[in-house]
């Protein structure tokens, strides 16, 4: 009756297609995280009319204790939003009192599911956050140490962030949402300037301790692109602004050198 994966994006398009010959009409399909792409391929691959579902964040901050057998649940979320499509309005909110129900959560519903899909948590936060780590003054850069992803954020990472948060809501301006369905990364993390929302990002409890996406070599830490931050986050995540922004004619910068220089090195090593 409910289908709701909980995979990366780049499984996202050939699990709908393994599953669809299983899919009764009514089968509700929904991605436990809807920013790397989930609706934009389902409503290109399932048939017309599939209800379709799909969370705007993550339910809850988790963490890996020991793979494929457990993890660490590090924080809930106050509320959640989900986007629904492909059924009647009053159906979507019977729907939404369902999953309210089942993780114990309020739950609102968005307009449609470019509110769900296009967010500026992962695909512009973890980005922004690796380009200022690995590329532009520190490419090349080797570390004497593993850096705490959010522990220790940087001013430049702020800087890069806000400037890229910008154009993306220059992007939704044009697009069919809602206007405020999605704060700005100041507005979410109560913050008024990069170095306001430094120290915010480097404080919070349930980001303490998560790790960079680096290797440790003879001669120090190194970037490791095959990482899910760069394997998800650039071609299944970010992509997805990038593509509607020059789709629409919309100036991102800002979002073009960020998102470059990840494809860049992800197709370096045929990723």
């Amino acid at each position: 009756d409910v289908v709701l994966f909980c995979y990366p994006g780049f499984m996202i398009a050939s699990e709908l297609e393994r599953i669809m010959p299983y899919l009764r009409p009514d089968t509700f399909v929904g991605s436990v995280f809807s920013s790397t792409g989930f609706f934009f391929e389902a409503l290109k691959r399932l048939p017309s009319g599939q209800p379709l579902w799909g969370f705007q964040r993550v339910p809850f901050i988790c963490r890996v204790n020991e793979y494929g057998r457990s993890a660490n649940l590090l924080g809930y979320k106050p509320c959640y939003h989900i986007a629904v499509e492909n059924i009647p309005e009053t159906d979507k909110k019977k729907f939404a009192a369902m999953i309210s129900d089942w993780f114990e959560r309020p739950v609102h519903l968005l307009r449609n599911y470019y509110e769900a899909s296009l967010t500026n948590s992962n695909p512009l936060l973890h980005t922004s956050r690796l380009y200022t780590m690995f590329g532009g003054a520190n490419e090349g850069r080797v570390y004497p140490q593993m850096i705490n992803f959010y522990e220790d954020w940087t001013i430049e990472a702020s800087e890069v962030l806000i400037k890229m948060d910008e154009e993306f809501f220059d992007l939704l301006k044009v697009l069919p949402v809602g206007e405020g369905y999605l704060p700005t990364i100041l507005d979410y993390y109560e913050s008024s300037d990069a170095e306001s929302l430094t120290n915010k990002l480097s404080s919070i409890s349930g980001f303490k301790g998560i790790t960079s996406p680096m290797l440790q070599t003879d001669r120090g830490w190194i970037p490791d692109y095959k990482s899910r931050y760069f394997t998800e986050d650039f071609p299944y995540g970010l992509k997805y602004i990038w593509m509607l922004a020059h789709e629409n004619d919309i100036s991102v910068p800002v979002i073009d050198k960020v998102y470059e220089w990840g494809i860049s090195k992800l197709e370096s090593l045929d990723v």
